[in-house]
């Protein structure tokens, strides 16, 4: 059910008070430019763990205050703003972007940051769990130093999509939501992975070593459900040594068989949540996501999560029961 916040209904100069204690939780600033009356609409839905929002609102600064260092710091995920209507402008520290209607960008709400809304707006946002993209810090500035145009490659695909997802969020059924995450997860790490790799030239080895990272990412995503997945095989389908795969998941503090665990106890999760008496069984998703023991899977998903995986899927479906009731 999408979350509606209207400045409709209060006092002209009590507006912005509103905005700033129920959309921006006192976290965020917020001013108008001279006195000019503000009015703003914010729409939002969630998408499995995906949020995304749209506000519609007249002219607007949006200033991170310091009291929200520490808690956005805390929340480990990625924004990404999709211009609809009206020019914005983010101030990123040294970085300064301008996105005009239907271009998107990249930004981190962790670092400071400004957004300049000059005229009336309608902007889309997508908050995104950063492991869901794969990126770091590093890389995030660098796909965050420009606009990206819905003129070419991968973004021409990817802006429509978001566009239409925004519009439909609140549409869709649970089940449909969670895998409309996952799309959108995997087309905007598909978008940072090929802005990531036009900048490579420039930028020598790290940047060569990001865009492998990324493939690599995207290759286990892939290739969850075989068994046989290691280091070994990432490494011989990327023309790599064994050694440079372990270096590359070293530099986030991780081993490439964590990330693979984790992922498919991540993909087991949400096919848990999945609504219906028709789901398959517990030990048929262990297996669709590369789990050969049953009991295996049950102990590590217990001490991933804190549940079995049936006490997990019986949780879910009973929160599902008291939403629909």
């Amino acid at each position: 059910m999408s979350i509606v916040l209207s400045t409709a209904s209060m006092p002209v100069t009590e507006r912005l008070d509103y905005w700033r204690h129920t959309v921006g939780q006192d976290l965020l600033d917020y001013s108008t430019p001279g006195d000019t009356p503000f009015n703003g609409t914010v729409m939002a839905d969630q998408l499995g763990p995906v949020r995304v929002s749209t506000t519609h609102a007249g002219p607007l600064r949006v200033r991170k205050t310091p009291l929200a260092i520490d808690y956005l710091m805390a929340e480990d995920y990625i924004t990404v703003v999709l211009q609809d209507s009206g020019p914005l402008v983010i101030d990123h520290d040294d970085d300064r972007t301008l996105l005009r209607p239907g271009t998107l960008a990249f930004y981190d709400t962790t670092r400071p940051f400004t957004l300049n809304f000059p005229d009336h707006f309608r902007t889309h946002v997508f908050r995104i769990p950063r492991h869901m993209l794969g990126l770091r810090d590093t890389d995030l500035r660098r796909v965050a130093r420009a606009p990206v145009q819905a003129d070419d490659g991968t973004a021409a695909l990817i802006i429509p999509f978001l566009s239409r997802l925004a519009a439909q969020a609140g549409t869709h059924r649970p089940h449909i939501r969670t895998l409309l995450a996952r799309n959108t997860g995997d087309l905007l790490a598909t978008l940072a992975a090929e802005l990531l790799d036009h900048g490579t030239p420039d930028t020598g080895t790290d940047a060569a070593n990001t865009t492998l990272r990324l493939r690599i990412k995207a290759f286990i995503e892939g290739h969850l459900s075989d068994p046989d997945l290691s280091p070994q095989t990432i490494a011989a389908a990327h023309h790599v040594s064994v050694r440079h795969v372990h270096r590359i998941f070293q530099a986030e503090d991780t081993t490439v068989s964590r990330w693979i665990q984790h992922r498919r106890l991540e993909s087991c999760r949400r096919e848990l949540d999945r609504p219906g008496r028709n789901a398959p069984a517990v030990t048929a998703i262990a297996h669709r996501f590369g789990f050969t023991s049953a009991s295996h899977f049950s102990r590590t998903f217990r001490a991933a999560y804190g549940v079995s995986p049936r006490e997990w899927r019986a949780a879910a479906r009973r929160d599902a029961a008291a939403t629909v009731a």
